[in-house]
């Protein structure tokens, strides 16, 4: 028999929510931190609209570029949909190198 462990590391989650109007700044600030795992964005009702998986070995300075057909269409929904709720799953303080 394999001895299957559970290798779950613990995450930090917070949930923001943000005007349409704010969407796209603050997905820009947050991508920029560095130490965020996933983010998910739901609408107002609590379904997800789009899921973005992040790197930990994403240069800063690249982000733009590989996030711009992303941000693109976060600008589009925020202009239809006026709350979003933002969930931020981080990388917990012992991973941070």
């Amino acid at each position: 028999m394999s001895d299957n462990k559970k290798t779950d590391k613990p995450k930090w989650v917070e949930e923001i929510e943000i005007a349409g109007d704010n969407l796209v700044a603050k997905v820009k600030e947050l991508i920029k931190e560095g130490n965020i795992r996933r983010l998910i964005i739901r609408n107002s009702d609590g379904d997800i609209l789009v899921e973005i998986p992040l790197s930990a070995g994403i240069a800063v300075g690249g982000i733009t570029t590989i996030f711009m057909p992303i941000l693109v269409a976060l600008g589009a929904m925020a202009s239809m949909i006026a709350s979003f709720k933002v969930e931020v799953i981080r990388r917990p303080e012992q991973d941070k190198k």
